[in-house]
């Protein structure tokens, strides 16, 4: 097809060799992408770009990562202009933020923007992590990170409106503390990703249901449900 002139993305030769039961070459006989995704996501962190455009019409540049294991999600600066060392900058920040939780991860999946430089790969391999590039055009290789960026979008950045720098920070930083602490996660059982276990409770008292209060979060764009106290 490419030699008749037919452009064809990775992903969708991907998506062929998937539905004819055939695993990527060359390791024909080991676990497909997606196995190794599942079996390693605890070991797993993956980081992506966020731009967001601001009411000024000025593009602003945030770095996310997120693990793969717990689902727990980290936003680093955000900038205008980032650049080789601001990169550097946010990894070692990233790496001290981390503490002792880095020596469980092995892999960190990023894509090919230039940005992801030598330097930069280079702070998470002296942890001992070793990185894992993204096929060109092929968005599938960082699945959950792309899909945080989405939820990003949807559920605050497409219903306000960004002033500048400052103000994406504190509303980013306002959503990362209901993302970690309070939003429920599919694949954790509907348990947020800082909390390991979520005690089970009685409903069928409907005083139960009569306690649970709303509470506006992150400027008023998300609402949290508690039980009242």
């Amino acid at each position: 097809m490419a030699r008749l002139g037919f452009p064809i993305a990775a992903s969708t030769v991907w998506e062929i060799l998937g539905a004819a039961g055939i695993d990527p070459a060359p390791r024909r006989a080991g676990p497909s992408r997606r196995q190794f995704l599942t079996a390693q996501a605890h070991a797993i962190i993956a980081c992506d770009f966020l731009v967001v455009e601001t009411l000024l019409l000025k593009r602003l540049y945030v770095l996310v990562f997120i693990e793969h294991g717990t689902r727990r999600l980290y936003l680093g600066g955000v900038s205008a202009y980032p650049t080789g060392a601001w990169m550097v900058q946010q990894a070692r920040n990233l790496v001290m933020g981390l503490g002792e939780r880095i020596a469980g991860l092995r892999f960190l999946i990023h894509d090919r923007v230039p940005l992801f430089t030598v330097a930069f790969r280079e702070v998470f391999t002296a942890e001992g992590l070793r990185t894992i590039t993204t096929l060109p055009r092929t968005p599938r290789m960082n699945a959950i990170c792309e899909r945080v960026i989405g939820s990003l979008r949807s559920e605050l950045l497409d219903r306000i409106l960004i002033l500048n720098e400052r103000h994406l920070a504190l509303v980013l930083q306002g959503y990362l503390i209901h993302y970690n602490g309070r939003r429920p996660h599919q694949s954790r059982l509907q348990r947020p990703p800082d909390t390991a276990t979520q005690a089970a409770r009685d409903v069928t008292d409907l005083n139960d249901l009569r306690s649970i209060r709303r509470k506006p979060v992150v400027a008023g764009m998300i609402s949290e449900c508690r039980h009242a106290a």
